[in-house]
């Protein structure tokens, strides 16, 4: 949707994702937003291929989730036409766990958030592997840029608990003991008290953003 509002009504974007379900959202959220000039298409990114050059191939929490990264992005890059852009955006979470280790509660949260998606086979590091990837693929070096957001309100909090009860099922399958947490019930609660008693702010997952453009042929 982001995309979408850039490029304008003269541009297009394509979304492409594997899940139905997705999509489906996806579609009435851009319906609700008046946008007319995104289409999605059910695919997987490792096989799709467009009809016509791209201007740019844009992506966020992608990379991190492929057995081979770098094939993948030299075949997006591939459909991008001479002087286009290549984006990503993926996470680090050596600043996460490193800038929560005061606050025992929450940094419990996020050690265990990070040990699921390990061994889910996730690279918790594409962030800052995007460096190597690109040039892997092909590309040149892309420039790069850490975000990461900090907040204290319930709202925020909020995000901890929520994610524990979103990736339970990781948890079991994984056996992962949840000691550490106590009840889950009140798990909010405590996560909430932790932070207002700090009186600190708790950051969340690093974001790492990575764009350069595809070689010209004077290049």
């Amino acid at each position: 949707m982001v995309a979408a509002k850039l490029v304008g009504p003269g541009g297009q974007v394509v979304g492409i994702e594997r899940d139905e379900r997705s999509i489906e959202r996806a579609r009435r959220r851009a319906a609700e937003a008046n946008l007319h000039n995104v289409a999605l298409v059910r695919a997987d990114v490792a096989e799709y291929s467009p009809q016509t050059p791209l201007d740019a191939v844009v992506g966020r929490y992608v990379l991190q989730f492929l057995p081979d990264p770098v094939a993948v992005l030299r075949s997006l890059a591939a459909n991008v036409r001479p002087g286009g852009v290549v984006a990503f955006q993926e996470g680090s979470w050596t600043p996460f766990v490193a800038l929560s280790a005061s606050l025992p509660l929450w940094s419990a949260v996020v050690s265990l958030l990070r040990e699921a998606a390990l061994r889910a086979g996730v690279n918790v590091e594409m962030g800052i592997d995007q460096y190597q990837v690109f040039q892997a693929a092909g590309l040149p070096a892309p420039k790069m840029r850490l975000e990461m957001e900090l907040g204290c309100d319930p709202d925020f909090v909020r995000w901890g608990a929520d994610c524990v009860q979103s990736v339970l099922p990781q948890f079991r399958r994984f056996a992962l003991s949840l000691g550490a947490l106590g009840d889950l019930e009140t798990l909010e609660q405590r996560l909430r008290e932790e932070v207002a008693q700090s009186n600190t702010v708790v950051p969340w997952i690093g974001l790492v953003g990575a764009w350069c453009r595809t070689p010209t042929a004077a290049a």
